[in-house]
């Protein structure tokens, strides 16, 4: 759980074919380029401007020479170029014919490539067979997600119903891969999608009480006016939640299935009620370290968007606190701490019933 949500994310945007191949789909509006020589010009309404000569390493027009002038608008640093660098340049064919380049972006693709790879390595030298099989199940897990879920949400089915679906789907794959076929897997799946099942009843609940409705976030907002995109922005929240709840669910299923497994091992003797105390010793231990990850996980991830809530001038904390952003973000976090305070109890107890001594 502690590095599933990078990953994700890193994984989506360099591995996925679907968006390695969009260069195919638009060739002729983005291309790549080196940056050969920058030029620091007279400012453009008060923003710096950078005169650059760049050669063309994509496209049709590879290795041709071209000028730009790149206007640091809002004093954005992350769009100063330096010589050497490769970026991203918005190519448009004006009606006389004409070729306008304009920045678009540095080029960071490689940069992610050799991140993941040191990562890969880690994880291998570290991990051992357990992280190399827990990687794969990730990329399972993000396959799922990006040929599965999303094609179905955009083809107009109910974003929840196939989040639902899908999450029961990564459970099944992902728990088994990463940790084998064994006594202690099934376990934790089965601990994994009895949790889920509540988390699922308890994330309609919330949404429902809190009359939310998807829309805290500029994206839902422009998910919704875009008229070539049917989707239910509540629908895709819930999806949201749910499919968070799921990331945090196998970790602790499966560490406490295993905390008590060792248990067992260790004292032979021990009946049901011993195993499960001795199991929940750790999993309060787990729980209490867990869910304070999980909230700063949150946090961290929204906190420039906090930023703006905390400076914004004109409005009562109270307006502010009532905001349909801050309250996704925390019935988000409440679902997820929900989740773990469920999948503890269940997966100790029905652990410890199985690898109880008989009598």
């Amino acid at each position: 759980m502690r590095y599933r949500h990078i990953l994700v994310l890193l994984i989506l945007a360099t591995f996925i074919p679907a968006h390695l191949n969009a260069q195919d789909q638009f060739a002729e509006k983005f291309i790549r380029a080196k940056v050969l020589e920058v030029e620091d010009m007279q400012t453009a309404d008060s923003f710096p401007v950078q005169g650059a000569k760049l050669s063309l390493i994509s496209g049709e027009d590879k290795g041709a020479i071209i000028s730009i002038e790149n206007i640091l608008t809002g004093n954005r640093e992350d769009l100063r170029i330096r010589i050497g660098q490769t970026v991203i340049l918005q190519h448009i064919t004006k009606p006389d014919g004409s070729d306008n380049y304009s920045l678009q972006e540095i080029y960071r693709i490689p940069s992610i490539i050799w991140i993941c790879a040191i990562f890969v390595l880690l994880a291998g030298l570290i991990g051992r067979k357990r992280g190399l099989m827990s990687l794969l199940g990730l990329i399972v897990s993000v396959l799922i997600i990006s040929f599965v879920i999303i094609p179905l949400v955009l083809k107009g089915l109910d974003a929840s119903v196939v989040s639902i679906t899908g999450t029961f789907l990564i459970a099944c794959s992902t728990i088994i891969i990463a940790h084998g076929f064994n006594k202690r897997s099934i376990i934790a799946l089965l601990a994994t999608c009895i949790t889920l099942l509540l988390a699922i009843i308890l994330a309609y609940f919330t949404v429902e009480f809190a009359s939310l409705f998807g829309l805290g976030s500029e994206e839902s907002i422009f998910l919704k006016l875009n008229s070539s995109v049917q989707v239910d922005p509540r629908g895709l929240l819930l999806a949201g939640i749910i499919i968070g709840a799921l990331g945090v669910l196998d970790d602790i299923t499966t560490a406490q299935v295993a905390v008590v497994n060792e248990i067992k091992k260790a004292n032979p003797t021990y009946g049901f009620k011993k195993l499960y105390e001795s199991g929940m010793s750790v999993g309060y231990e787990h729980i209490a370290s867990t869910i304070n990850t999980l909230a700063l996980a949150y946090i961290g991830a929204s906190l420039p968007m906090f930023l703006m809530f905390y400076i914004e001038q004109g409005a009562p904390v109270w307006v502010t606190l009532n905001s349909a952003f801050l309250i996704e973000e925390i019935i988000r976090t409440i679902i997820g701490s929900c989740a773990l305070l469920f999948a503890a109890p269940i997966a100790t107890l029905m652990a410890a019933r199985l690898y109880a001594r008989k009598t």
